[in-house]
């Protein structure tokens, strides 16, 4: 690696989402930026916004205004039609503040009926606290609920969540990390910075 490789910090001390989103933009296209962790002495915001997109430019400008860094921050969901669009910017504590994955599945599958309509969702913001730029891309991914959970990949709802995109009516926890890339609201979203993140070093 480049030691002059530009590098973006991650506003997240959520392991899962760092290994997920350096595989996305590691093969994104992204021109070769790299990804590094928010240290754990930085602590973020509440999560209070009204929208994914308010929630991940809150926690981007935070830490970005915390370390001085071009930053990046996620915030994504899970929208069910059954529940009004529900638990959408609440899926991680939709059970209860400091919900397990599996606590906030059985929720989903004992409130909204299998074969009900769901919907990924995830916005990345971008921060650069020198130039003042901000972004927001966004991606997401139609599917439906599974009669129970299937499948040990992926996380949070993944094993409950049957997408449309992928024909062969496995889960997102059944799919191998290629398949699940490329249909992904996370995997969307990443490509969208990544093609732009493309472009801002070229242009």
């Amino acid at each position: 690696m480049s030691r002059d490789q530009p590098r973006l910090l991650l506003a997240t001390h959520n392991q899962h989402k760092r290994r997920e989103l350096e595989r996305l933009l590691g093969v994104s296209g992204s021109g070769g930026w790299g990804l590094d962790i928010l240290p754990d002495a930085v602590e973020l915001p509440p999560e209070d916004g009204e929208t994914f997109a308010e929630n991940a430019l809150g926690k981007a400008r935070a830490a970005a205004a915390a370390t001085g860094r071009v930053t990046i921050a996620d915030d994504s969901g899970i929208e069910a039609a059954a529940l009004g669009g529900r638990p959408g910017i609440r899926s991680a504590r939709y059970a209860r503040v400091g919900a397990s994955d599996a606590e906030n599945l059985d929720k989903l599958l004992h409130e909204a009926p299998a074969g009900s309509a769901l919907r990924y969702v995830c916005v990345i913001a971008y921060v650069d606290p020198d130039s003042a730029v901000e972004r927001v891309f966004e991606g997401d991914c139609a599917g439906v609920l599974a009669a129970e959970p299937r499948g040990e990949r992926g996380f949070g709802y993944d094993p409950a969540f049957v997408p449309d995109d992928h024909g062969g009516g496995e889960t997102m926890a059944e799919l191998s990390d290629a398949q699940k890339d490329a249909i992904s609201h996370r995997g969307r979203a990443a490509r969208a910075l990544a093609g732009w993140l493309g472009s801002v070093r070229t242009g």
